[in-house]
């Protein structure tokens, strides 16, 4: 059976699905046969899987940084945003249904069979199975029959790396933070932290690290450089388009119209990587 590691972060887009999908390719590289998996995601951005299904755009980033075919069994539950309290889901790669976010929060344990099974099956073709947890793993008011995060970890008996982004500010409150108000037994499977997008001297942060580890009880590693050249890559979710108002430099100009729940956005990223357009 496959070893597993958890990656979770103190929010959204703190750059887990980027560390995922390079681990992915730096395992590889070492001869090691590597899956992503992700139990749940929510996101308009999906992809299409050779075994018939759907899954997040993200997934198959990482499953192409792998060097393997994206399946649906690297992202058992998706979750696709229909308005601002409900979404449609994708189980195994197929529709069930539309549900209200409420219903949905209700009955997601009863998805978690189904999670770890697509977890096991994809161990037995790995020999390492890097896992990408969502949002944020200290949101303790959805802790009940979660299968994202903590949830998923404690079924699975999976070590945890705790990512924060110190590009927002506040990544020491947010991972010493995390471990404060998460369950004593969730913190017990966090393995180090890990300080993500770092610009500058890393030198400067030596004294951080230190009180991180110490507050926290685990190492705490990095600090990651910011990776300029992930812009380049497909955006898991539309918060990505919070930062991208104008993508590349010239005179033709493409103009979209950003809707609410925009879908495959990332389908334009031609476009903005065509020299002469502005997107």
């Amino acid at each position: 059976m496959a070893k597993s590691l958890m990656f979770m972060g103190t929010g959204s887009d703190v750059g887990k699905s980027l560390l995922v999908a390079g681990l992915c390719r730096a395992y590889t590289n070492r001869g090691l046969r590597v899956a992503p998996f992700k139990p749940q995601n929510m996101s308009n951005n999906a992809a299409v899987t050779t075994d018939g299904g759907e899954i997040g755009r993200a997934q198959a980033l990482q499953a192409r940084a792998a060097r393997r075919d994206p399946v649906t069994a690297m992202n058992p539950v998706l979750l696709k945003p229909e308005g601002e309290t409900g979404s449609q889901l994708v189980l195994r790669g197929q529709r069930i249904g539309s549900f209200p976010a409420r219903e949905y929060w209700k009955k997601r344990g009863e998805l978690l069979p189904q999670v770890l099974a697509a977890h096991s099956e994809l161990g037995s073709d790995a020999d390492l199975i890097v896992v990408e947890g969502a949002g944020s793993a200290s949101e303790v008011n959805l802790r009940a029959n979660d299968i994202a995060n903590f949830g998923f970890a404690r079924a699975a008996d999976l070590p945890v790396i705790l990512a924060g982004d110190i590009q927002r500010g506040g990544v020491i409150a947010a991972l010493v933070g995390t471990f404060a108000v998460i369950d004593p037994d969730d913190a017990a499977l966090i393995a180090a932290t890990l300080v993500n997008k770092f610009q500058g001297d890393p030198a400067l942060f030596e004294d951080g690290k230190r009180f991180i580890a110490e507050r926290t009880g685990v190492p705490c590693l990095g600090p990651i450089p910011w990776f300029g050249d992930a812009r380049q890559l497909p955006a898991e979710d539309a918060l990505a388009l919070e930062e991208q108002q104008t993508l590349g430099q010239g005179g033709y100009r493409i103009v979209v119209p950003r809707l609410p729940r925009i879908a495959n956005f990332d389908d334009l990223d031609p476009l903005r990587l065509e020299p002469g357009v502005s997107l």
